[in-house]
């Protein structure tokens, strides 16, 4: 909550418990430290108060001038107690308001790290920059999304300046939540401004994780320092085909081809897939329920098998066309334990389509069983 600071000038009935007082360092002993709060009186920090703040009461001297936070109005010798760790940690936070409303990017130095984002602190008030924050450029590139791994490439921060705004705080609640992509959104925003959902780009992969790959292309114009833009393919939009590992299909270096499917604020959301044939369309023409079939399993889930159907022949598919993927139900099988005794990743077997439903990407298979 916003305080406003109380000056040894003004009348003492405008001072209360919890204010904010300007006063002036008047002497100090081992535990204490003696301030001239002018017509409101004498003040004094001590105890534990003077010990929390050690480090900072250690560089004060007679004459300085501070800012203490009044906690009781008069002890039994005649002193207000003060607090100056109290008093510097809400003037901290009204510094930090009035930066985050000006929407000043400032400098900081990491000082560790956990495995959600960065650590450091602002006007002494500790702060997190979580990894979902850090510039793309930054950002760590962990295929498999090993939580070890990441926090490895996190703690290479750790002694690093780095240039970020304020995303959120809450001094009730001890929150300061900073970004540092923020600092270049707005540039991002208006260069965005010239593309729009379906624009066609040329880019170059700079990054896979799990979930999918990054993919950096040049923009024209530029903007200031901006003249690259990052975006992101996610794995669901990599092909029509279930995509395991994006690393098995695209490398980085690769340079490619996407198209936008959605920019958001200053996000790019790109596809592959949507520049491929999509092999659903013409599957009623190929498949109808009741056909025999021949898939590989590639994958067991909780659900059942899920099985990549053989290519149709070459008169009646083009190459270059995504395959289809069908389930197998667990239900068929009564257990997961009993489908892995029965299927094999990586094996060919016949199956019976028991349904085909193109636009819903889905299709349901029955194991034929050998006699």
């Amino acid at each position: 909550m916003e305080q406003d600071i109380i000056k040894n000038e003004e009348t003492p009935s405008q001072i209360s418990k919890g204010s904010i007082a300007e006063g002036t360092v008047v002497g100090r002993d081992r535990s204490s430290l003696f301030v001239d709060l002018g017509i409101h009186g004498n003040g004094i920090i001590y105890g534990r108060e003077f010990y929390e703040a050690k480090r900072i009461i250690k560089d004060l001297k007679v004459g300085d001038k501070i800012y203490a936070k009044v906690t009781e109005l008069e002890n039994e010798d005649g002193y207000k107690e003060l607090s100056l760790r109290e008093a510097t940690k809400q003037i901290g936070w009204q510094k930090l308001r009035d930066i985050k409303e000006k929407g000043d990017i400032f400098k900081v130095k990491i000082t560790g790290v956990n495995k959600g984002g960065l650590l450091t602190a602002v006007e002494d008030i500790s702060a997190f920059l979580p990894v979902s924050q850090l510039s793309p450029e930054h950002y760590p590139r962990v295929a498999d999304a090993d939580r070890q791994k990441i926090l490895k490439e996190l703690q290479k921060f750790i002694g690093q300046t780095l240039e970020v705004k304020i995303l959120d705080l809450l001094a009730e609640e001890n929150k300061l939540i900073l970004s540092e992509k923020a600092k270049s959104e707005e540039k991002i925003k208006e260069i965005l401004e010239n593309y729009k959902k379906g624009d066609v780009i040329d880019g170059e992969i700079s990054g896979i994780a799990n979930f999918g790959v990054f993919i950096k292309f040049p923009v024209l114009p530029a903007k200031d320092s901006v003249s690259q833009i990052e975006g992101l393919i996610h794995i669901s939009e990599l092909d029509w085909q279930l995509i395991e590992n994006p690393a098995d299909l695209v490398k980085i270096g690769e340079v490619i081809k996407a198209q936008i499917i959605e920019i958001k604020n200053s996000q790019v959301f790109l596809s592959l897939k949507s520049l491929k044939k999509n092999p659903w369309e013409s599957l009623e023409k190929k498949y109808k329920k009741g056909d025999k079939v021949t898939g590989k399993v590639t994958k067991f889930n909780p659900f059942g098998a899920f099985v990549q159907i053989e290519s149709a022949p070459a008169s009646d598919a083009s190459k270059n066309e995504a395959k289809i993927q069908g389930l197998c139900h667990i239900s068929e099988f009564g257990s997961q334990k009993k489908m892995e005794e029965m299927l094999k990743i990586g094996q060919v077997y016949e199956f019976q389509i028991s349904a085909v439903e193109p636009k819903e990407y889905r299709m349901s298979l029955k194991l034929i069983k050998k006699e």
